[in-house]
């Protein structure tokens, strides 16, 4: 399909000349394309962060959008450039675990390993395959080149389990903050099928540990909360959040990403 959506996800940040690099190469093979930045902040060398951003947002995007997500702490190495497609979407990415969540949640996958040279930049550097890889090839396909002439397909791509929570007993699990977003919420792992108690209309009573706060109260909305008050909620990406009513709740528990979590029923 020519002139498909195409979007950027990146830990390139805003401070370079990345991400215009980028979509410079991809408009000089298809003028026509359209490009949506999601995110091009994803912590540094993160690739569990760049699965959760591309896997939080990717969903939302119209059928035959091509989603380019480079989190490449090995570029310039034998890791491989894949182009996977689900039923919805496609996904370009250096073969490192970055579209584990995309494949978790995918009813049907097929991924190939991109060889087709001749559809890079030349020379391709040695440091900067978002640019000379993954945008030119992005380019082409937007244009509507098709899929199957990138490469074969694989079934040894690179993927890996989110970290889950753990049963302790019956009645406390272990778990681990996944995120801290902008606004400092903690984002957990626990979901809804995780702990179902926590997220009932009326929950019972409960303690959630995390860094030096203890959070005992379930919020519909940020500002059902007191300025400054803890409170676990059910955020957009589907996970437990510990959050605080116009406040950096990591500041105030003394936490962020791969902090521990504790949670106690009854």
């Amino acid at each position: 399909m020519p002139n498909r959506l195409v979007t950027l996800t990146t830990d390139f940040g805003l401070n370079d000349h990345f991400v215009g690099a980028m979509k410079g190469v991809i408009v000089n093979i298809n003028p026509q394309a359209q490009i949506v930045d999601i995110c091009n902040a994803v912590n540094s060398f993160d690739v569990l962060d760049g699965a959760l951003t591309i896997a939080a947002a990717a969903s939302y995007f119209p059928s035959d959008t091509l989603h380019v997500v480079i989190v490449d702490p090995g570029v310039g190495s034998q890791r491989r450039p894949i182009l996977a497609v689900n039923e919805r979407h496609a996904f370009l990415a250096p073969d490192n675990g970055v579209l584990s969540l995309v494949y978790e949640r995918s009813e049907r996958l097929s991924v190939r390993h991109v060889t087709s040279e001749h559809y890079f930049l030349q020379p391709v550097s040695q440091t900067f395959h978002g640019r000379d890889v993954f945008a030119a090839c992005a380019g082409w396909l937007s244009k509507g080149v098709e899929i199957s002439k990138f490469g074969d397909e694989i079934t040894d791509y690179i993927r890996f389990a989110a970290p889950k929570p753990k049963p302790v007993d019956g009645k406390s699990f272990k778990a681990v903050v996944l995120k801290t977003d902008k606004f400092g919420n903690l984002i957990t792992n626990i979901t809804p099928k995780d702990v179902p108690q926590l997220f009932e209309d009326t929950p019972p009573a409960f303690k959630v540990a995390v860094g030096k706060a203890e959070v005992t109260k379930m919020k519909n909305a940020y500002a059902q909360a007191t300025p400054g008050e803890l409170f676990g909620i059910l955020g957009s990406m589907g996970y437990l959040e510990i959050s605080a009513n116009r406040a950096a709740a990591n500041r105030l528990a003394g936490a962020d990403r791969g902090s521990e979590v504790t949670v106690v029923l009854g």
